[in-house]
């Protein structure tokens, strides 16, 4: 009995292993999702990328309110390759499966989004690598880069106006 039971534990701990489930990219908001859909069209569109890319799983978010509809937006996540050729139209996990014989892009992103528009002012940082060659050097300096964007509301707000 208990030899079965060591068995189910282990074959259930393997499964879990094995499938590391995708999220579904339409779970995340949409301020994050522009992001995602920011990262994926730049990775697709290298030259060296053969097939198309997609959003996998989150890794880490965070965001800062800066009030008047402003945010600023971190986020970590795995895209992952899919066995559609590249320019595939409207790709999706459905229709492009995902491919196990490469190895995932780890992205880091922070931008500031305005009424759900992602701004150009600062230019948005997208810093995405294959797994295998992010080091804890380029997590820090992605994490360096990001709170020198930090955004510093300095500027005068609308607390600040004198009333004439």
């Amino acid at each position: 009995m208990t030899v079965f039971l060591f068995l189910v534990l282990v074959s259930a701990g393997v499964f879990l292993d094995t499938t590391e489930a995708q999220e579904d990219l339409s779970k995340l908001s949409d301020n994050y999702r522009k992001g995602v859909e920011l990262a994926v069209k730049q990775i697709n569109s290298h030259q060296t990328i053969k097939s198309t890319f997609l959003f996998f799983k989150t890794v880490e978010k965070s965001d800062i309110d800066g009030g008047f509809g402003v945010s600023y937006l971190y986020h970590r996540f795995y895209l992952k390759a899919t066995k559609c050729p590249k320019g595939t139209v409207n790709a999706n996990p459905s229709k492009c499966a995902f491919r196990n014989d490469r190895p995932l892009i780890d992205c880091g992103i922070c931008y500031k989004i305005h009424s759900g528009e992602i701004q150009s002012d600062p230019k948005p940082y997208v810093h995405c690598v294959h797994k295998p060659q992010l080091t804890q050097d380029l997590l820090k300096m992605r994490a360096e880069h990001c709170k020198e964007m930090s955004y510093a509301n300095g500027s005068p707000s609308l607390l600040a106006s004198k009333k004439p």
